[in-house]
């Protein structure tokens, strides 16, 4: 028998699936696999299989080798995207299934408010697959009208008839007292085993209505998509010799088990991106940097987050496009920019670029199965991407293929195709640039002030270009950008949020039922952890509340002591939320009452403690690393380039811009203006001049 002595983190994205591996030594190996679309099964065996064959194994000896296996995935938040959910029926309190509809004439949020000529929102289950029922619980909890079984399980009839898949049930209040909501959840399992079920109160126990409603509709709607594929993927790993613990990368940057997810499949949107952030961190703590710009850039978008002091910022404000999902999320920012964002020419007759991706399938016209021209086309022919050395030599891609793909477009603008690149590689950088612009200023920040970090597959040969524009003194390329999101679930805790509504003034807070809520949240985390062998001593507890001024609509989350709460630890609270006011807005309001909204509680466990290998040491000079010369434009410029191999590259060479560094997984491009320093565990650190 093999000893499980291996960690494993998979991240299938929309291109391609990131495999990486770190052995019984501490050393970490890449892999890549094209993702496969129709079955994303199939890529991440393929991963798996590329990785046993380094190690000279059989797949299955090497499955058994693993002790944990982390995965992340893109599938639930592409389920939205796409609009290929599930057909999703919603059992709510009657005359109230409208809230869906109404949402708090919140308009779409893609919308100008001052664009009255706009199409209603149109929610992810229509008005008639949405059905009351008798029933009323009260805020205080008070159960004021028990279910009506009998008509419950006649609607369930019918959804069942209809073809339904997948049943959100939302009551009113069910956050305060659950029983009606648990007991129509057993009647749907009773009447219906097949199709999927999930209830607001296991998704989202707090206050507000519409939010409550829309986010356990979003997780039905995904549920049995996600479902279907992690117990499929559970049982070929476990078919194939895989006997080590098996986790979910979560939304919130915690990871979980496949049981719980399948239970909260909601909590798989950015699945893989929300990993990046803690990479980031991880990072900046061996450069000795807290205030980071982490910046993700894939095959079919470009995910930003800025990380201040270190601290990954979450929120509870998401839309997935048009959809309102509440959960606690690491703040990621997405648009869709990456190698497989398509150039075309709108009807103005000016060039765009994304957010239309040819995806791992047909994937850029380089791949040799499709004629639209990419991002990664464009960088081909620029001479920034080698056709000969593609995931180390594994493809070869057709540059007369991406040159023909341009011609439409430079007979349009009537330019050559070189030009045509350049300038789809200026528009979708400056569209990335933008939208970094665009986050830093809302939250207040200076971009200069950040250190980048770049990730992805062309992150590294984007960023520079990107940081130069926006004036960014220093990029970080680590030796796994192009796994940057796997890297990351390396440095997550496994772990769980939880939230209850609180609603009350904190100058006359019940201390006693605060002290209890806090208590039952914490008594069903270690509960939790107990049934996965994972003893209490092992779990750490955070305690956070969300708190606004009086009359505000927005909250601030602030940390909360532990143990037991008296006048003096909600004081202490007030005073953190004023300065936590302060330092996001700029101003607070010490004679204003301060409410509290919700308690929080993040539960996790610690992860295994691991250290980037170090590498070999060289001097400044570079030049027994140069592997070849070619020609590359810069500035609108031909420029006889050298480019590097990465493999031979040695920690403390100094490398100036212009250059390339071939990795077997990326393609770090240096500008210019940079010079390119090698540190002790081969990041690549580019510094303005």
């Amino acid at each position: 028998m093999a000893r499980k002595s291996k960690r494993v983190c998979v991240d299938v994205g929309g291109t391609f699936t990131d495999c990486l591996v770190m052995d019984e030594n501490g050393l970490l190996e890449k892999f890549k696999a094209s993702t496969t679309p129709s079955d994303p099964t199939v890529g991440f065996m393929n991963a798996m299989t590329k990785a046993a064959r380094h190690y000279r194994v059989d797949v299955n000896d090497f499955l058994a080798q693993i002790e944990v296996l982390v995965h992340g995935t893109t599938l639930a938040t592409n389920t939205v995207l796409t609009g290929r959910g599930a057909k999703t029926a919603m059992l709510t309190t009657k005359n109230f299934r409208d809230i869906l509809e109404l949402r708090r004439a919140i308009k779409p949020v893609t919308v100008s408010l001052y664009n009255l000529f706009i199409p209603p929102n149109q929610p992810l289950v229509p008005r008639a697959r949405r059905i009351g029922v008798t029933e009323r619980t009260l805020y205080t909890g008070q159960l004021d009208t028990p279910l009506d079984e009998a008509e419950t399980a006649k609607v369930v009839e019918k959804f069942k008839k209809d073809g339904v898949e997948s049943i959100a049930v939302c009551f009113l209040h069910s956050y305060a007292n659950p029983a009606n909501e648990r007991r129509a959840a057993e009647i749907c399992r009773s009447v219906a085993p097949e199709i999927f079920v999930t209830t607001s109160h296991e998704t989202l126990p707090v206050w507000r209505e519409f939010e409550r409603f829309n986010t356990t509709v979003v997780g039905a709607y995904v549920g049995p998509r996600v479902a279907s594929y992690l117990t499929n993927l559970d049982g070929v790993l476990k078919r194939s010799g895989f006997k080590g613990t098996f986790l979910m990368m979560l939304a919130n940057g915690l990871v979980q088990n496949v049981a719980e997810c399948i239970r909260h499949p909601v909590f798989l949107l950015h699945s893989g991106p929300a990993a990046a952030p803690s990479a980031a961190v991880y990072l900046g703590k061996h450069l000795g940097e807290d205030n980071l710009l982490s910046v993700d850039m894939g095959g079919t978008s470009f995910d930003i987050c800025m990380v201040n002091k270190g601290e990954i910022p979450t929120t509870t404000e998401h839309w997935e496009g048009e959809q309102r999902v509440a959960i606690k999320m690491v703040d990621i920012t997405s648009i869709g920019a990456g190698g497989g964002s398509i150039g075309k020419i709108d009807t103005l007759g000016l060039l765009r670029v994304g957010p239309e991706s040819a995806g791992a399938d047909p994937g850029p016209a380089c791949y040799g199965k499709a004629s639209h021209a990419t991002v990664t086309d464009a960088n081909l022919v620029l001479g920034y991407v080698p056709s000969d050395y593609f995931l180390g030599g594994e493809m070869s891609l057709d540059a007369q293929a991406s040159r023909k793909a341009m011609k439409p477009l430079a007979d349009t603008l009537k330019t050559g195709d070189v030009e045509v690149a350049e300038a789809i590689f200026r528009t979708v950088n400056a569209n990335m640039a933008d939208k970094i612009a665009e986050v830093s200023t809302k939250r207040g920040r200076d971009v200069r002030d950040c250190v980048m970090i770049a990730g992805g597959g062309g992150g590294p040969i984007h960023a520079g270009f990107i940081a130069d524009s926006l004036g960014i003194r220093k990029v970080v390329v680590p030796p796994v950008a192009a796994l940057y999101s796997a890297f990351g679930m390396f440095a997550m805790d496994i772990g769980q949020d939880y939230a209850r509504s609180f609603v009350g003034r904190a100058g006359s807070i019940d201390l006693k039922a605060i002290n209890r809520v806090f208590a039952d949240m914490e008594a069903e985390a270690l509960k939790s952890f107990a049934t996965h062998g994972i003893s209490a001593k092992k779990v750490t507890l955070k305690r956070t509340l969300d708190m606004r001024y009086l009359g505000q609509f927005h909250e601030v989350e602030v940390d909360m002591a532990s143990g037991k709460l008296g006048d003096k630890q909600i004081q202490g609270a007030v005073e953190a939320f004023g300065r936590k006011h302060k330092e996001l807005f700029t101003f607070m309001m010490p004679g204003r009452s301060v409410e509290i909204l919700t308690l929080r509680l993040k539960a996790t466990t610690p992860k295994t403690p691991f250290v980037l290998p170090a590498a070999k040491k060289g001097g400044a000079d570079a030049r027994k690393a140069l592997k070849r010369r070619r020609p590359c434009r810069f500035n609108g410029k031909t420029v006889d380039t050298p480019i590097y191999d990465g493999e031979k590259i040695l920690a403390g060479n100094r490398i100036a811009g212009p250059a390339i560094i071939e990795e077997t997984t990326t393609t770090v491009v240096i500008p210019p203006s940079y010079v390119c320093a090698v540190d002790k565990y081969k990041n690549y650190i580019l510094t303005r001049r």
